[in-house]
């Protein structure tokens, strides 16, 4: 049997593109360090999230940014609501630079996105479920926070802002109030 030249030239060009395709596949999922959020945040009862009794979970605490227990970088607490981020929305977050910050975040509501504008921070916040992921912030700056889930009518108006600042500015103090 006979394959004329074109006909190998074409199945050696789609040979190579189906290399490449694997190469980027693999070189994403590998190279800029994105990884899947864990289930390690745990899940927490819808209600408890609307009435705001954070003293009944003994996984998430009143939204705000805390030192964490082990004295290593703060914890975040942000819950999600039709349509702003609390802290985040009224009043930015305020985080350190060069500690490791642990998101936590929740909603009662409906289904809704967070996502730290320019970086790769990126996840779905589902009632009941508690996001927990790590993020190093190496240079100060401001962040815009984007819902990037369609939540309703007001979605496009869901927004808010992380402020990084310099260790020395960063009131570890104010607790639930940055």
């Amino acid at each position: 049997m006979h394959v004329h030249r074109f006909e190998k030239l074409w199945f050696g060009a789609s040979l190579v593109l189906i290399v490449a395709f694997i190469g980027t596949i693999v070189y994403g999922a590998i190279g800029p360090g994105v990884a899947m959020v864990g289930d390690d945040g745990g899940t927490i009862n819808a209600a408890t999230v609307s009435d705001g009794d954070f003293e009944e979970t003994d996984n998430f605490r009143s939204p705000g940014v805390y030192e964490s227990s082990d004295g290593e970088g703060v914890d975040v607490y942000i819950v999600a609501r039709q349509y702003l981020f609390n802290p985040g929305t009224a009043q930015p977050i305020e985080v350190p630079r060069g500690e490791e910050v642990t998101f936590h975040v929740t909603t009662a509501d409906v289904t809704h996105g967070f996502n730290l504008a320019g970086t790769n921070v990126n996840t779905m916040v589902i009632p009941g479920q508690i996001a927990q992921f790590d993020v190093t912030f190496e240079e100060t700056g401001e962040y815009g926070i984007v819902c990037h889930e369609y939540c309703g009518s007001g979605h496009h108006t869901m927004a808010g802002q992380l402020h990084v600042v310099p260790q020395s500015q960063f009131d570890t103090t104010a607790g639930g109030d940055n």
